[in-house]
């Protein structure tokens, strides 16, 4: 291969990767300039954060010619695959097409990997072959995984051990996991370190695993052995759990150990041992969920558009890089704090990019616009008993994300359970709407 510089491809193996970009400085925003002909924007991923990109780009401005880039032919959701666990929905109700994203909105979607992008020659490289250009580039390539954290864990292992935090094909192994696990069983969850995507997601599984358990294996036990010396929405999550499955009495179903004794070090993938705490205590599981440590998508990194955090840091104005120019970075690659990583927060900030992308392909400043975002997340502890946490944020003096004081907050630990249960189905709903516009 020749000497690498920005002009050139690196193919990794699989076809999966983007180019390195070398030598690229972090550089401020290039002046908006309006251009000949219709422009061109890629977008790179089709969850929460790009497929909302490419449906509110053509809403702001439909002369603009938008790709989508997925490799996937169909996108299953994160927020639901816990349901999908519990035995609540079946996997389909949290699937969907981007067929309503072609044929209303007119976007051009493909189906391939992308094997490098090209910054100076601005076009991205499909493993198929071909090449697609761009005026801007915006990336929502999700997380992945840093298997180097725990020991004996990799991989090739999640069939066996599943993480199934990407939902999908996971979500079904673990899914049967559960539904075969002899009565009396023990369920072993062990959540990552901050960040990661979706902050209460393991201990809504946790809670609509133990409904299940509860219903038809009411011997077994879950065993939560944790990263972390606390977690979000704990409270609420914990009376729930006293409220549902006698949680802090003998009969509890449901274990709680905080980091550094519940911090899972090593795993043994065949016997479904994790080792915890600063002795390597074993555990043994009859279902054993790992969930490593999270870093942007691997594309962020073949890309070069990651730091020494392993996240993509942005511009948060506009979401474009700081390392790379006309490259947008959304979603859970993103370093966004505090925003969280989720499918709501992705969605939020997805139109916010198109919104800076928009107004500069048409040759104006985007800077005149103050953006806010919103991120509301809602956990089910039980079918009929929902909590939610709530935040509003907008762009402070220095150019990042900020809490607008006073704008959201958790369920009052006396409110409607049942109510926020139904929102919490409504929110799935229309976030998903919204997104894929196939509702």
């Amino acid at each position: 291969m020749a000497k690498l510089n920005r002009r050139n491809f690196l193919k990794l193996a699989g076809g999966s990767t983007g180019l390195a970009l070398t030598g690229c400085a972090s550089s401020p925003t290039p002046k908006a300039t309006k251009k000949a002909g219709p422009a061109k924007v890629v977008v790179v991923g089709g969850g929460f954060g790009g497929a909302s990109a490419a449906k509110y780009l053509k809403k702001f401005d439909p002369s603009i010619q938008v790709t989508l880039i997925e490799y996937n032919k169909t996108f299953t959701t994160c927020p639901g695959s816990n349901w999908v666990l519990g035995g609540l929905r079946d996997i389909d109700s949290i699937t969907h097409s981007y067929d309503a994203l072609i044929n209303k909105y007119g976007i051009n979607v493909i189906h391939d990997w992308v094997s490098a992008i090209d910054v100076d020659g601005k076009n991205v490289r499909l493993a198929s072959g071909s090449k697609v250009e761009y005026d801007r580039l915006i990336l929502s390539p999700g997380i992945d995984f840093r298997y180097d954290t725990i020991e004996g864990y990799t991989a090739n292992d999640v069939n066996m051990v599943p993480h199934a935090w990407k939902a999908g094909s996971q979500t079904t192994v673990l899914r049967n996991q559960i539904a075969s696990m002899r009565d009396g069983g023990v369920f072993v969850i062990a959540p990552p370190p901050n960040p990661f995507r979706c902050p209460p997601g393991p201990y809504e599984r946790v809670s609509l695993i133990a409904n299940y358990f509860k219903k038809h294996k009411p011997k077994s036990k879950i065993l939560i052995l944790d990263a972390k010396p606390k977690f979000s929405k704990q409270k609420l999550f914990v009376k729930g759990w006293k409220d549902l499955y006698g949680y802090g009495t003998d009969k509890s179903m449901i274990e709680f150990v905080a980091a550094p004794d519940g911090k899972v070090s090593k795993v043994d993938v065949k016997s479904k041992t994790a080792y915890a705490g600063p002795l390597e205590e074993a555990v043994k599981a009859d279902v054993l969920n790992v969930v490593p440590a999270q870093k942007a998508g691997e594309l962020a990194h073949a890309a070069g558009l990651t730091d020494k955090s392993g996240w993509c840091p942005v511009n948060h104005h506009t979401w474009e890089s700081k390392v790379a120019p006309f490259v947008h970075v959304i979603g859970d690659s993103a370093i966004q704090a505090p925003l969280p990583k989720s499918g709501y927060a992705a969605n939020s900030e997805a139109k916010i990019c198109a919104a800076a992308v928009a107004s500069m392909l048409a040759g104006k400043d985007p800077e005149p616009h103050v953006p806010s975002w919103v991120n509301t997340c809602y956990s089910l502890v039980g079918p009929q008993y929902g909590i939610s946490v709530a935040m509003v944020y907008n762009l402070t003096k220095e150019g990042k994300v900020g809490k607008v004081k006073g704008s959201g907050g958790l369920t009052p630990m006396d409110g409607n359970r049942q109510l926020e249960a139904l929102y919490a189905e409504n929110w799935l709903l229309n976030i998903s709407n919204d997104t894929w516009a196939d509702g």
